[in-house]
C-alpha cells in the first residue's frame, strides 16, 4: 500500500513538473528572471527538496543568496490559464512564524523566542498548498521540505500559531504537567 502511494506520488509529481516546464517553455517573452523563476518554482514543488536533483541545485542555490540579500522572490510567467492557483512566496521566519521544532530561546539572557530559520517558502498549485520549504535552518540541513501534495499523510498547520503551541509545552513542562514527575 504505501508503495503505491509512493509511486502515486512521484507520477504526480512528474505530471506536476513537466506542466510546470512546458508552461515556462510556452510563454512568451520570458526574461532570463522569469525563466530562473519557473525553474526556482519546479525545484521547490520537489516533495523529496528543493535541491534532492543535481539540476536544481544552481537555481535553488541562488535563490537562498537573493533571499538573503533581500531580493524579491523570483516570479514566472506561466502561459494564460496553463496554471491558475500556481504560486510560491516567501515569508521571512520570526517567533510569530515558525516550525515549532525551530523555536528556541535566545537573544541577550535567553529571554527572546527565535526562530532557527531563515524564512518559509510555501508553494501553492491549485490553490492549495503542495510544499512548505524551510531555509536557512541554523544549524541543521540547510532546508526542511513539507510536501502536502498527492499521496501525503503530512498534516498541514499554521506556522503563526506554532509560538503560542511551544509557550504552552513551555508552560507545562515548567509546572510537572510535560510528562516529568
Amino acid at each position: 500500500m504505501r508503495a503505491a502511494l509512493t509511486r502515486h506520488a512521484a507520477s504526480y509529481w512528474s505530471v506536476v513538473a513537466l506542466a510546470l516546464v512546458a508552461a515556462c517553455a510556452l510563454a512568451s517573452g520570458i526574461t532570463l528572471a522569469d525563466g530562473w523563476g519557473c525553474k526556482v518554482i519546479l525545484c521547490l514543488s520537489n516533495p523529496g527538496g528543493p535541491e534532492q536533483y543535481s539540476e536544481c541545485v544552481p537555481p535553488i542555490e541562488r535563490l537562498w543568496r537573493a533571499l538573503r540579500h533581500g531580493d524579491p522572490f523570483p516570479t514566472c510567467n506561466f502561459v494564460a490559464g496553463s496554471s491558475q492557483g500556481t504560486f510560491a512566496a516567501n515569508t521571512f521566519a520570526s517567533s510569530g512564524y515558525c516550525r515549532e521544532d525551530l523555536l528556541y530561546w535566545g537573544g541577550a539572557e535567553q529571554s527572546e523566542l527565535l526562530c532557527g530559520a531563515s524564512g518559509a517558502i510555501n508553494l501553492d498549485i491549485g490553490d492549495q498548498l503542495y510544499t512548505r520549504v524551510w531555509w536557512g535552518i541554523r544549524g541543521q540541513a540547510p532546508t526542511i521540505t513539507e510536501f502536502y501534495g498527492a499521496g501525503s499523510a503530512q498534516v498541514s498547520y499554521n506556522p503563526t500559531k506554532s509560538a503560542a503551541l511551544f509557550l504552552q509545552q513551555a508552560e507545562q513542562q515548567e509546572n510537572g504537567f510535560g510528562g516529568r514527575h
